[in-house]
């Protein structure tokens, strides 16, 4: 499996350089492996991984992949475009999710250029890939630059249609494989949120964090909030600060910056303990956070929302940012 490892003062041993370093997979454009110093010390990667191939392609869990065409779901896998219905893959509880049963992430991505600190990518999904139309040229690039990896997503089409991408990457800040993230502390800066069905489909439209357990403006253990798997309404526009995540046990803080409307916090509330990490260790439910800016779930359906529409002439571009810092003592939380 291709594989490129890169990050700052990568020319010495990639266990000791003081900041990022980066493995990333050509299968699905994937974050395989991402090595931090804490602040107590220790070097560890902080992202969930797979052991092959093999036992990648079988998981349904999208671990660290690039998500696309359209990352979350689409109500019963249809919508409208420009005057017609659009069918797509529905394979989650009767809705497509994260581009249907063989997206992006499932795809081999050409490595188009790489040096010490960057990597680029790219794939092209011909007209009528897993239902949608147009023929898309997809282009990842990873970046590590100090104490940060940028992760920037572009796309254009010959014919119009929708693109959603974002980075499917699970954090745990005492390590991959350490247990659950549920100590972790968690900080979104959201007044609103998307309520949603059984089935993960919005409801009605924004609500107020206000009052319900989805009200991490001041931060919150993320164990308390008993199971995410929502879209955060991000204040403001441009590249800010999305979400920041804390361990008081290794004293590592990620600052998540995007760009994009959304973010959807999942807290691997799906994770049964089916797959088996690099370090050996199973991934039971809370083993990662995944913190995936994006279009708001279901767009296409919801014309009074951020529109996902692409068109020949048009360019989609996405920026991430997980920015790494030491922190000093702190108090672990009382469960």
């Amino acid at each position: 499996m291709p594989r490129w490892r890169g990050g700052a003062h990568d020319e010495f041993d990639h266990r000791l350089a003081p900041g990022p370093v980066v493995e990333v997979l050509a299968l699905g454009a994937t974050a395989q492996r991402v090595d931090v110093t804490g602040g107590d010390g220790v070097r560890r990667n902080i992202v969930l991984g797979h052991r092959s191939a093999d036992e990648r392609l079988a998981s349904p869990d999208h671990i660290g992949g690039t998500i696309g065409r359209y990352a979350n779901r689409i109500a019963s896998g249809r919508f409208p475009l420009d005057g017609r219905e659009v069918v797509v893959g529905a394979h989650d509880r009767g809705n497509s999710l994260h581009g249907g049963p063989d997206g992006f992430h499932r795809r081999i991505w050409d490595v188009v250029a790489h040096d010490r600190d960057e990597v680029v990518l790219s794939l092209v999904s011909p007209d009528g890939d897993q239902g949608f139309p147009g023929t898309v040229r997809a282009r990842v690039t990873y970046r590590v630059d100090g104490d940060a990896v940028r992760v920037v997503m572009e796309a254009t089409t010959d014919a119009p249609t929708v693109v959603n991408l974002t980075n499917h990457a699970y954090f745990n800040l005492d390590g991959e494989g350490a247990g659950t993230i549920d100590d972790h502390l968690l900080t979104v800066p959201a007044d609103d949120y998307t309520p949603v069905d059984a089935t993960g489909i919005p409801v009605g439209g924004r609500a107020p964090v206000e009052g319900t357990r989805f009200d991490l403006r001041d931060g919150g253990r993320v164990g308390d909030a008993g199971g995410i798997d929502h879209n955060y309404v991000v204040r403001g526009d441009g590249l800010r600060v999305a979400a920041v995540v804390e361990s008081p046990r290794t004293r590592t803080r990620l600052e998540v910056h995007s760009d994009q409307p959304g973010l959807q916090v999942y807290t691997g509330n799906f994770l049964d303990g089916t797959h088996i990490g690099p370090s050996g260790r199973r991934y039971d439910r809370g083993a990662g956070i995944a913190l995936e800016p994006q279009f708001f779930p279901d767009s296409p359906n919801r014309p009074e929302w951020p529109s996902a529409a692409l068109r020949p002439g048009e360019s989609y571009r996405s920026e991430l940012v997980w920015r790494f810092t030491r922190l000093g003592q702190l108090a672990l939380p009382s469960a």
